[in-house]
C-alpha cells in the first residue's frame, strides 16, 4: 500500500466520466464558423493511434468540462466510435468568453499523458491563526501519468504552513505522478501581515537613527 505524505491527496477516476456525443464535420475554417453559427463548437480528436477527427458538439455539452475546478475524462461518442480523452486545449473568444474550438487527446492504456491538474488548498495554516495571510502561487500543475492514475485534482494540506512558510513542489514528489516544474517551485506560502511589515520597518529606521546619533557623539 502506498503512503502519501500528509500534504498531498490524491483523487482518483472516482471522477465522473462525462459523455459527448458528437457529430462528424468537414475540416476547415468554413465549417468551423458554420458551426458557431448555430450554436455548436467545432472540435478535433487525435491520439497516437487514432486518426485525427474533426466534428461538433453543442456548446451546453462542454459546460461540464469548462466550468469546473477538476479534471475528467470525456467519452466521445461520433457514430458508431468512441473514445476515452481528456481535453486538452480550449480556445475562448476575445470578447464573449464563449468557447470557441477544442481539443481532445485520446487516451491509450499503458502510455502516459500529460496534462493540467488543478490544486484544492485545504484546511487553514498556522500562520493565518496567528494573523498571516496565505499567497497562492499555483492553481495547477502540468502532470505526466499513465491514464489509470490521473487525478481529479490534488488537495494540498496547507494546515502545517507557518507564518513565512511555503510549500514546494518537492513536497508533493511521489511515484505516479511525473511534474514538469522545477522542484523549487513555491505551491503557496503565508505571509505576515501588512501592519506588523510596516511596524518592522518602522523599527528598523528608528534603531538606525539611534546607531547614527550614537556614532556622530
Amino acid at each position: 500500500m502506498i503512503r502519501y505524505p500528509h500534504y498531498l491527496t490524491l483523487k482518483y477516476l472516482l471522477m465522473n466520466v462525462i459523455s459527448i456525443h458528437a457529430q462528424a464535420r468537414t475540416p476547415g475554417k468554413a465549417s468551423a464558423r458554420a458551426a458557431r453559427r448555430e450554436g455548436n463548437v467545432p472540435c478535433v480528436l487525435y491520439g497516437r493511434h487514432v486518426d485525427a477527427h474533426s466534428f461538433v458538439t453543442s456548446e451546453r455539452s462542454l459546460h461540464p468540462l469548462i466550468y469546473t475546478n477538476r479534471t475528467h475524462i470525456v467519452n466521445v461518442s461520433l457514430g458508431e466510435d468512441s473514445w476515452e480523452c481528456i481535453m486538452k486545449d480550449i480556445a475562448y473568444h476575445p470578447v464573449t468568453d464563449r468557447p470557441m474550438h477544442v481539443d481532445f487527446q485520446a487516451l491509450q492504456a499503458g502510455e502516459k499523458v500529460t496534462l493540467t491538474v488543478p490544486l484544492n488548498y485545504t484546511g487553514i495554516s498556522v500562520g493565518q491563526s496567528l494573523g498571516g495571510h496565505p499567497s497562492y502561487v499555483v492553481n495547477e500543475l502540468t502532470v505526466t501519468c499513465y491514464p489509470k492514475d490521473i487525478p481529479t485534482q490534488i488537495d494540498v494540506d496547507i494546515t502545517d504552513v507557518e507564518i513565512g512558510g511555503s510549500i514546494y513542489l518537492r513536497d508533493l514528489t511521489e511515484e505516479t505522478l511525473e511534474f514538469s516544474a522545477p522542484q523549487d517551485q513555491i505551491l503557496m506560502s503565508v505571509v505576515r501581515p501588512r501592519v506588523q511589515l510596516e511596524e518592522e520597518e518602522v523599527d528598523g529606521e528608528v534603531e538606525e537613527e539611534s546607531t547614527e546619533e550614537e556614532e556622530s557623539t
